[in-house]
């Protein structure tokens, strides 16, 4: 014959002393006490002679946002939540609380899940004792080979309770609390005068929450940054950086080949005087010598550069082509000041400028010049210098900032969440 599968645990019913409502021991067993829902009474199950451990105020109840009784799968195991509490610290005279529900299976045992402002935890006890190390030069925990910085210390409190226990519990008991972070991982130690538990963590959302265990409505939504919080930012700013890296090795190599590629060949220049006051009495343009232009239809670069000093100078210049007559017309401002004040000394403008014609047949050319210049401004001397090719990376310069734009701000973002996480802690800065 074969054997018979064993009976599935039964729950255990029991009465009230207080109220004579009826109290079910679903943990079986495991449950040391339990809390009456009708008149909240804390009592001992831990024998049949169940006795009365504490009593408090209804006005002190609390209601659970995942009822007692409800049933959820996680991680492919069917839980029931058996037990609800508060607890609560005191930070510079401000009181937290966060609640606790604790979920049970007969054949897999306890695990908890924690909620703090829309934010959820995962939490079962850890099998082992995790090593004292350290991270950043702080405290911390090794644990299954990952390394869990130091967050907080606090004293929490026991401040509501509701359903059963494998434990003894009692409202206002008191435990001495650490946790460590490795976001999305949470490792929390609870020490009394006889013993330190530890548990491990894992963060959930409140959808996640609501979709394991069917339950109706939204889940209150997530309020600031929580310690162990995974950042929508995990690992971007490495990434983007890589990519940035790559996209400024590729500009690099552009700007090294466009430089190859020019000519930047100079086939002209010659210098000259200038007479602003002789200039104002007569006809000032003239032009110069035909040059060359060789090579590819490419840009063609006039430099300017004069001595002036506490003055200002136009010049109409214009690139003609000898053999066909088309001009290309074109005129450059130039001016340069300097002095001394209050604040040390100062210059403004330039004595150099250049102006680029693009895309200039080859052939034969010369420049048709017309200077310009305050009638009381003395003489001038000015150099004109054409380049033919003359290689330009003006517009590549300007294609920098949008590489380095999209890290930069994603590593600023990264930084700001990491920010508000450490500022609940132990080590926000003061």
């Amino acid at each position: 014959m074969r054997p018979s599968a064993p009976a599935p645990p039964a729950v255990r019913s029991l009465s009230c002393p207080n109220c004579g409502g009826g109290v079910e021991l679903r943990g079986f067993q495991h449950t040391r006490s339990a809390v009456c829902i009708q008149c909240l009474t804390v009592l001992d199950t831990s024998s049949d002679q169940v006795k009365i451990l504490q009593r408090f105020d209804k006005q002190d109840r609390v209601r659970p946002i995942i009822p007692l009784g409800t049933r959820g799968k996680l991680h492919g195991t069917t839980y029931e939540v058996i037990g609800f509490m508060v607890r609560t610290i005191t930070v510079e005279g401000v009181q937290y609380s966060w609640h606790e529900y604790l979920l049970f299976n007969p054949y897999k045992g306890f695990r908890y899940l924690t909620t703090y402002e829309g934010h959820w935890n995962d939490v079962v006890p850890c099998h082992g004792l995790p090593e004292p190390a350290t991270s950043h030069g702080k405290p911390a925990r090794k644990y299954l080979d990952v390394v869990y910085r130091h967050f907080q210390n606090a004293v929490a409190e026991t401040t509501f309770v509701m359903g059963e226990f494998p434990w003894a519990v009692r409202v206002g008991e008191k435990v001495e609390t650490d946790d460590y972070v490795a976001p999305p991982y949470i490792l929390s130690s609870e020490s009394d005068k006889k013993e330190v538990n530890w548990s491990h963590g894992t963060y959930m959302t409140g959808a996640e929450v609501w979709r394991h265990f069917s339950l109706p409505g939204q889940p209150p939504p997530a309020q600031g940054v929580f310690a162990n919080q995974p950042s929508p930012h995990g690992g971007k700013p490495a990434r983007m950086w890589r990519t940035a890296l790559g996209l400024l090795g590729l500009w690099l190599v552009v700007v090294i080949v466009m430089g190859v590629m020019a000519q930047n060949k100079l086939v002209f220049e010659q210098t000259y005087d200038f007479n602003g006051r002789a200039a104002a009495l007569g006809e000032a343009s003239f032009v110069t010598p035909v040059f060359e232009l060789g090579g590819r239809t490419s840009g063609v670069d006039v430099e300017i550069l004069t001595d002036l000093s506490n003055n200002w100078a136009v010049f109409n210049l214009a690139l003609i082509n000898e053999e066909t007559g088309q001009g290309y017309d074109f005129g450059k401002d130039v001016s340069y000041y300097s002095g001394r004040d209050s604040d040390g000394d100062w210059t403004e403008g330039s004595r150099r400028e250049s102006v680029t014609v693009p895309q200039v047949p080859s052939g034969r050319y010369y420049l048709r010049v017309e200077p310009e210049m305050d009638a009381s401004g003395g003489m001038m001397k000015y150099t004109l210098r054409v380049r033919r090719d003359a290689p330009h990376v003006g517009w590549l310069l300007v294609a920098l900032p949008f590489l380095l734009i999209p890290p930069v701000v994603t590593t600023l973002r990264s930084a700001a969440f990491e920010g508000a996480r450490w500022a609940e802690s132990d080590y926000a800065p003061s």
